[in-house]
């Protein structure tokens, strides 16, 4: 078996040499909550691992003109506390709250959790709910993509070699819109997801849908942009009738497989309850603003 090799780069340009320039299989540690376990297990094994948190750029949130700069090792107790973002997007903030325990947010990162490649990522659907986008780094200089652009299959990313990301752009909510995360797990605590839900809504000012993205996890191999169960809510109040079509096209919207964790058709009636769920918080949440 290879030595396994660390670096900590202080730049992400000193990052992207090591990354390019590495001759087997290179990970980055943004937060290494997935990465030490997979390690420990021999799940992976690779040579090269880039611990980024020791670069500036990627910790730290700012607010701008056109909404919110995230970076993309920033911890989740950063996130869970900035109180501007919370505001903005409460469901963003609440994906990331569910990872793991007290200490576990210490390390946990957006970037970390996205680039894991779980279908089940807990702060994958808001982000992408949200319409946040992220910008990589690589050899051939910054690129942006959309958030449901990285993950292309569990454990599989649409990163090229040398490429890592950098921060996340997540725009400002317009007036009467926000959001909302739900997820569904075994246990009360510290478990992966049977399925989640992440709703955002724009209303007008008579409470009726005027933009909607609902997004699920863990009921495909990626994370699913339920373009039917958006068109259920759009030009719509949040009444039963409105609700019942939400449930049905989520449950259409998944594949999922049977485990350890559910079912098909278990997966698939959980989806409609959450999807339900989530979008009346997200209501609730968009007609105060």
């Amino acid at each position: 078996m290879p030595s396994l090799s660390f670096a900590a780069p202080t730049s992400v340009d000193e990052a992207v040499k090591i990354l390019a320039g590495a001759s087997g299989m290179a990970k980055v540690l943004a937060g290494g909550t997935d990465l030490l376990v997979q390690l420990r297990s021999g799940r992976t094994r690779p040579e090269l691992i880039v611990d980024t948190k020791r670069i500036p750029e990627l910790i730290g949130i700012r607010e701008t003109a056109d909404g919110f700069v995230i970076g993309a090792s920033t911890p989740g107790v950063m996130i869970y506390e900035n109180e501007a973002l919370t505001r903005a997007w409460p469901g963003i903030v609440e994906g990331m709250d569910l990872i793991g325990s007290e200490q576990i947010q210490g390390r946990a990162s957006f970037a970390g959790n996205l680039c894991n490649a779980s279908p089940a990522a807990d702060s994958v659907p808001a982000l992408i709910a949200a319409r946040a986008t992220a910008v990589i780094a690589g050899p051939n200089g910054r690129r942006q993509a959309p958030v449901e652009a990285i993950v292309t299959g569990p454990g599989q990313t649409s990163l090229q070699k040398g490429e890592f990301i950098v921060e996340f752009h997540v725009p400002k909510p317009k007036p009467h819109q926000s959001d909302a995360y739900l997820r569904f797990i075994p246990r009360t605590e510290m478990d992966i997801a049977v399925v989640g839900c992440g709703v955002n809504v724009t209303l007008d000012g008579n409470g009726v849908c005027t933009d909607a993205r609902v997004v699920l996890g863990a009921v495909a191999p990626t994370q699913v942009i339920a373009e039917e169960a958006e068109k259920a809510l759009i030009g719509h109040r949040l009444d039963d009738d409105t609700l019942s079509k939400l449930d049905a096209a989520a449950g259409r919207a998944c594949q999922p497989i049977n485990d350890k964790r559910g079912t098909i058709e278990y997966r698939v009636k959980v989806a409609g309850v959450l999807a339900r769920r989530a979008a009346a918080i997200a209501f609730e949440r968009a007609a105060q603003r």
